[in-house]
């Protein structure tokens, strides 16, 4: 699993950082990638990864802001140009509107697509569990942006131990089927009489791992309740700690304020983005320094960094 950002910019696109949006690599675990928010430019930036679009079949809007949501008319209608490819179905979870401008900017450019899509508009009465299926749940909750935003939890449900084939072959367990029953969970009995207790010989389960991604906010407890536990965090600090008054004025966070939450929230590690045009080259590491002196495992992600969860 592995988190990988097309861009880490606020706002509008500058030399050093495009607009948000991240992707979520579940290779390993589902052969699928899941994308979160879609800012301006993204296909291009994609353009500079190993992602393949069609690998991309769930998108997660935070909110309606531009920064957010102008790359997906474009990224769309690429991923249905790649007529080599088979054309998987999309699911679209986002704010009510998010239907609309999709739509509109399809029927407007005269695009259809070789795909369905199948859009979730969510409402603050959504907040909980809004995605299940056997391998993940993802939760929402609402942040405090001026227009609703939302943030998305994604956990992974705990892996079956694994079985220990050695010692069923050590106790004459011979292979086959009887060893499928057995990682099942199912007792079985040997033709000597013997009863192998199938959780003898499985290892304890091993826990899933949970990342919390967050639209645009001023710092709220709403946050800690969705992050609380993660293995990342990814909060935006789109201003330096002294700027508290002018993030709160344009419901933003500042790195300080990230900080606290993680520490709140008890999350292993902490990725800022989201980065105001103004701090540029060393001043975005001084963003960093400010939130490692609260929260010690805090890191400013920069345009296409990847980073593996642990």
């Amino acid at each position: 699993m592995e988190l990988q950002f097309l861009g880490t910019g606020a706002g509008m696109p500058s030399k050093q950082r495009n607009v948000t949006s991240i992707v979520l690599k579940l290779l390993d675990e589902r052969n699928e990638i899941w994308m979160f928010d879609c800012g301006e430019a993204t296909q291009h930036q994609i353009l500079n990864t190993t992602i393949k679009p069609r690998k991309i079949n769930k998108i997660f809007i935070t909110h309606m802001h531009g920064d957010h949501i102008y790359g997906l008319p474009g990224f769309l209608s690429s991923r249905g140009f790649l007529s080599g490819d088979e054309q998987v179905e999309l699911d679209l979870y986002g704010p009510v509107g998010i239907k609309d401008y999709v739509l509109t900017s399809l029927k407007l450019s005269a695009t259809r697509l070789p795909y369905r899509i199948n859009f979730h508009e969510l409402t603050v009465e959504d907040t909980g569990m809004i995605f299940e299926d056997a391998t993940f749940q993802v939760y929402m909750d609402v942040l405090d942006h001026g227009i609703i935003s939302y943030g998305y939890r994604v956990v992974e449900k705990d892996k079956v131990g694994e079985l220990n084939a050695q010692a069923l072959r050590d106790a004459g367990v011979p292979f086959g089927p009887l060893f499928g029953k057995i990682k099942n969970g199912q007792d079985v009995t040997l033709d000597d009489g013997r009863v192998i207790v199938a959780s003898d010989f499985i290892g304890s389960d091993k826990p899933g791992k949970v990342v919390t991604i967050l639209g645009d906010t001023r710092r709220t407890d709403n946050t800690i309740r969705l992050a609380i536990g993660s293995d990342v965090l990814v909060h935006e600090a789109t201003y330096e700690a002294k700027e508290a008054k002018i993030a709160r004025n344009h419901a933003h966070s500042t790195t300080k304020q990230a900080a606290e939450i993680a520490i709140a929230a008890q999350v292993k590690m902490l990725l800022l983005t989201h980065i105001s045009a103004r701090y540029v080259g060393p001043e975005a590491w001084r963003l960093e320094e400010e939130a490692k002196k609260i929260f010690p495992n805090s890191h400013v992600v920069r345009d296409f960094e990847e980073v593996e969860i642990k």
